[in-house]
């Protein structure tokens, strides 16, 4: 396994409990990364985008959301450590007419999904969060979407994994993939240190850093960049209650946690590696949410985070096999890879067990982005 985030962790901790062998290369600290700096909403309905692709990721997403509950249950009972969905739903706001006809048209599309939303007069939604501005002019709710704070997520599945014998190798930096004489297959990979870990089946989970490993051929390869994304940890000193519910409007969003702390953000930026905040970026997120949320301005700030998220060029994500034999793909999440942890868990540890015989999601078939049209068969009972 390449990589020890959110989605690294989950597929080692599902895999082992299946009884495979499993070593988790981390190059940095497991679930230090962008994993940690993320806000962790489960909000299929409030992320889904127009277009086919986003009515792909709407369906990996909503599917996923269903398991997290009971995934939440067995994380939790597998680490001693109590993981909390937050399920008080969601609401889009509207601070002037343009953002208002743009919310219409957000809940027509979402409605002609088949979409549990509501539209909301600003009285009717101030009247279930009463720290919004009285300017706001019109609301959206989704009552079904949740939210879980990632670091407490991490921690649990660090936990979980230990006690289940997942060997976490951490700055173990992964320098190229090995393969075998034919090049037809992977074999395990080669370290920064020079040191070589052999696997049976090789998982690549390693977020925006995944398309840039050596190696690979470039027929086998699935495209994947970093996007920037910076975020606010904020914390109220008379704890909860300025929000129940995640408040999202345009370019961004408050969620607020169980403990008086709120996660501000997030921008999206195309800036490669960078990870240095602005502060034009904590200025406008700040501005925002405030004229919104007045409340925001007496909030105290903890801190200012960046995050990588990974990309693929449509923004779905790349899970299952590619078209390298013994190598399987389980990045690209973009910005649900909180909310695509469980499934992604599940349909990674299938293939490893199942091989070609997995029935995958064409949504996130990592062959869409290759030339080749083979699918790879990883060797069963194993994971490295």
């Amino acid at each position: 396994m390449v990589g020890g985030g959110i989605i690294g962790l989950s597929v080692a901790w599902r895999a082992r409990r299946r009884g495979m062998s499993v070593t988790v290369l981390e190059r940095g600290a497991c679930g230090q990364a962008t994993s940690r700096i993320a806000a962790g909403m489960l909000a299929p309905v409030m992320e889904v985008e127009f277009g086919e692709t986003g009515r792909r990721v709407l369906e990996l997403g909503l599917r996923s959301a269903e398991l997290w509950p009971t995934f939440a249950a067995e994380l939790a009972q597998a680490a001693g450590l109590e993981v909390e969905l937050m399920s008080a739903g969601a609401l889009f706001v509207a601070r002037d007419e343009d953002e208002a006809r743009e919310l219409e048209r957000q809940l027509a599309f979402r409605e002609s999904l088949g979409l549990r939303v509501e539209r909301l007069r600003a009285s009717d939604a101030r009247a279930l969060e009463p720290a919004l501005a009285p300017s706001v002019r019109l609301a959206l709710a989704a009552p079904d979407d949740r939210s879980v704070d990632p670091r407490v997520v991490l921690a649990a599945l660090r936990n979980a994994c230990e006690r289940e014998g997942v060997r976490l190798r951490e700055h173990a930096a992964v320098a190229r993939i090995e393969l075998d004489g034919d090049g037809r297959r992977a074999t395990g990979v080669r370290l920064q240190d020079g040191g070589r870990v052999g696997a049976g089946a090789l998982v690549l989970a390693a977020g925006p850093w995944s398309g840039e490993l050596a190696g690979l051929p470039d027929a086998a390869r699935v495209p994947v960049r970093p996007v920037k994304g910076q975020i606010i940890r904020l914390r109220d000193p008379a704890g909860p209650g300025l929000l129940r519910r995640a408040v999202r409007f345009e370019g961004g969003y408050v969620l607020p946690r169980a403990d008086g702390r709120y996660v501000l953000g997030g921008t999206v930026e195309e800036r490669g590696f960078d990870l240095a905040p602005t502060a034009g970026a904590a200025y406008e997120m700040l501005r925002v949410a405030r004229d919104l949320v007045p409340g925001v301005g007496e909030l105290e700030i903890e801190e200012l985070s960046v995050g990588l998220r990974p990309g693929t060029p449509d923004n779905a994500p790349a899970i299952g096999p590619g078209a390298l034999e013994g190598l399987i793909w389980a990045t690209g999440h973009y910005r649900n890879g909180i909310l695509l942890a469980p499934l992604t868990a599940d349909l990674v540890t299938e293939a490893l067990e199942n091989g070609a015989a997995a029935q995958l999601p064409g949504a996130c078939d990592p062959l869409r982005f290759t030339a080749a049209s083979g699918r790879a068969v990883p060797t069963a009972g194993t994971a490295s």
